[in-house]
């Protein structure tokens, strides 16, 4: 593994969000989710990480429970594998056991590991999480991202960068 500073990769990031990167968490067991909305930043004195993650979804429990998250990005072209792409976006946790689809390795800081294939590693810990409060959104963003009347929407979690490296 080697230490970076995150924010010497922010540009890297900035570009493999908006395709894919994966959210890892460690409850019951690993569990991983394709994620294409979050925040690189800056806050209370410290390098953060926001994620963005429905209710419904089975990271959601796991990242209660344990307070903890682990990102992995893709290196390179930016990429996920297309049979990540598919099974870790579509596919819950609850049924499908992911970690027979990548290489694990220990995180360093927090109990959550890492992925191999997808080398540059996050580690989180929730400083902060909030529930959408979906009267404040504007229609057309609950019509585009919620189906209008849909009630899954998200929880942010603001979580600080303890760790960040290459495996």
């Amino acid at each position: 593994m080697t230490p970076i500073s995150v924010f010497d990769y922010a540009e890297q990031i900035g570009k493999a969000l908006p395709r894919g990167i994966l959210l890892n968490t460690c409850g019951e067991k690993f569990n991983s989710m394709v994620i294409g909305w979050g925040h690189l930043g800056f806050i209370w004195g410290l390098p953060t990480f926001t994620v963005y993650v429905r209710q419904s979804r089975y990271t959601k429990p796991q990242l209660d429970a344990t307070g903890e998250f682990s990102l992995s990005v893709p290196a390179g072209d930016g990429l996920l594998s297309p049979e990540i792409m598919r099974v870790f976006g579509s596919q819950s946790g609850r049924d499908v056991n992911k970690a027979d689809f990548v290489t694990l390795a220990p995180g360093r800081t927090i109990r959550t590991p890492a992925i191999v294939e997808y080398p540059l590693t996050l580690e989180c810990r929730v400083l902060y999480r909030q529930d959408q409060a979906p009267e404040t959104l504007p229609q057309a963003l609950r019509d585009r991202y919620y189906g209008g009347g849909a009630e899954d929407f998200h929880t942010a979690y603001i979580a600080e960068i303890a760790d960040a490296y290459i495996l």
